[in-house]
């Protein structure tokens, strides 16, 4: 009996870690230096910072991505063009990336845990809609829902360890995914620098042209190519079929 007990709060141990490390977040305020208002007042001190010590910005600033990766954070967009202001839209893409993947792949981990029982509550509505998709192919869907966010960012992180996707299938997919959209707003990251200086105005939505847009779709619809083909096939064969 006491071997159980002893099991269950192991189980239990992420739960707390993500719900401590969620309090502390937002008890302290952190969530609301998440914002461009914050990065206008401070970008100067930011970069100075980044300059004097470049690993230490670089480890806080994935380990701070990873995290808000984790918690589903809203604002993560924001912290992409960070890092294509801070590094420069390569070094920013490639460490966003990084984290990226990193905060996602908790995710999915933790929800092959028992914790994963009260995640599925939440995505449950989702999972019977993207069921047939990673059927037939997980590969080439899951790679559809990175290029193109066809659903909540945090659904597509947890819905695939509910439906059985493997670890390293998951974290290949990801990592290519979300690597074409974090280029597109590094590179616009890159480009603040001027706004900060002449304090303008900044909106993502205006930032994002159509162009980019569908070039993203173009990007998702190529993923898909061989759930297409295979159809295709398959077709064939069945028409063929005496």
């Amino acid at each position: 009996m006491n071997g159980k007990k002893r099991g269950g709060v192991r189980r239990l141990a992420p739960l707390a870690v993500v719900a401590g490390l969620l309090i502390a977040f937002f008890a302290t305020g952190s969530h609301e230096h998440v914002s461009y208002e914050a990065l206008r007042r401070n970008h100067a001190d930011l970069r100075d910072f980044v300059a004097a010590n470049f690993p230490a910005a670089v480890a806080v600033y994935i380990l701070a991505y990873a995290f808000l990766t984790g918690i589903s954070f809203p604002a993560a967009s924001l912290f992409t063009l960070l890092g294509g202001f801070l590094f420069g839209w390569f070094l920013g893409a490639a460490f966003t990336v990084v984290a990226a993947t990193a905060g996602a792949t908790a995710v999915f981990l933790v929800a092959k845990t028992s914790f994963g029982e009260a995640l599925w509550e939440r995505v449950k509505p989702y999972a019977g809609r993207m069921e047939q998709g990673f059927r037939e192919d997980e590969f080439s869907y899951l790679l559809f829902l990175r290029l193109l966010p066809a659903f909540p960012f945090w659904v597509v992180n947890l819905v695939p360890a509910f439906l059985g996707v493997r670890t390293r299938m998951y974290v290949v997919t990801t990592f290519i995914g979300i690597v074409p959209g974090t280029a597109v707003y590094a590179v616009i990251g890159d480009g603040l620098g001027e706004v900060l200086a002449e304090d303008g105005e900044f909106s993502i939505a205006d930032a994002v042209s159509t162009e980019i847009v569908v070039g993203l779709a173009g990007l998702a619809a190529i993923s898909l190519a061989p759930v297409v083909v295979k159809k295709i096939r398959a077709r064939r064969g069945g028409d063929a079929a005496p």
